[in-house]
């Protein structure tokens, strides 16, 4: 006998836990590079359209990722420590209903810009192609935190669009700092399920890198802030957005004293703490502009 299907007020938690709106760090490492290319190519403050319609997209797009993420990994979770309990590792709720799930949530975030203009909807289709491809990539990819690194950063070029009709070559430069910078918060994500990752045969930057995990974090973070350094200089900024990044710098080499150990708790807890590095990276950006202002 069939059991009932649950009322959407029982279903509505189940939602929320699948689209990860309980954990919001994927949605703030997300959001900050693309509020760092908002205030870039508008040389200062955005116009608060383009802040609000970008920070709501990246919430959904996060979210439908998250769902296609849980749908790809429903096979492998239930034997992850970590995400055991998630909704389709439990069965909580149908493959069908979270695709459509996805799929509404994608509809919904595109329909967000198409008062934009025409390159930022053409680059809208790479991003999703990205978003929804990147799960699979831990299949067979080496080192897919790299993958996640372009698809978390194409807000930067979408953001440049959105203000300038254009992709300039400093979007570029920022996004692949942004490459690096994922690269190495989301190896320290993965030092968290190594083992059993390695037990079930998924690919990982922290399997990849093997004992030198820690180094190449620590190589990544110096990489990301360079190509930072890089742009702030391109842009003209000053000495608070240089500040800005010594204290991203700094927040990064605590990191190193967390992962060192190779622990699960402190290899998570620096991922989390990577909210700080771009929000570290904003602060100083955006009061930059305030204090020396372009033009």
């Amino acid at each position: 006998m069939m059991s009932a299907p649950l009322p959407m007020s029982a279903r509505l938690p189940i939602y929320l836990r699948l689209m990860r709106l309980d954990k919001p760090i994927g949605i703030l490492l997300l959001l900050w590079p693309t509020l760092w290319a908002l205030w870039l190519a508008a040389d200062g403050f955005p116009p608060l359209h383009l802040i609000a319609i970008f920070t709501l997209g990246t919430v959904l797009m996060r979210s439908a990722g998250c769902v296609v993420n849980d749908y790809a990994d429903r096979d492998f979770d239930g034997h992850v420590e970590r995400t055991k309990n998630r909704p389709l590792a439990t069965r909580a709720i149908g493959t069908r209903e979270a695709l459509l799930l996805a799929t509404a949530l994608s509809i919904v975030s595109f329909l967000l810009i198409l008062p934009l203009a025409p390159i930022v909807l053409w680059l809208s289709l790479p991003a999703l192609f990205l978003a929804a491809s990147y799960p699979f990539m831990k299949r067979f990819f080496a080192i897919p935190q790299a993958y996640l690194g372009i698809a978390f950063g194409f807000g930067i070029p979408m953001g440049f669009a959105a203000v300038q009709g254009e992709v300039p070559a400093i979007a570029w430069w920022l996004l692949l700092g942004n490459i690096f910078w994922t690269i190495a918060y989301d190896t320290e994500y993965a030092m968290v399920d190594r083992p059993d990752d390695l037990r079930i045969g998924i690919k990982t930057s922290a399997i990849t890198f093997g004992r030198f995990d820690v180094a190449a974090v620590m190589l990544c973070y110096a990489i990301a802030f360079a190509l930072f350094a890089a742009v702030g200089l391109a842009a003209g900024r000053g000495v608070l957005f240089f500040g800005g990044l010594l204290a991203a710098c700094g927040i990064a080499g605590y990191h190193y004293t967390l992962i060192r150990g190779r622990e699960r708790a402190p290899c998570f807890k620096a991922f989390l703490h990577n909210n700080w590095v771009g929000a570290a990276i904003f602060a100083g950006l955006a009061l930059d502009y305030i204090a020396f202002p372009a033009g």
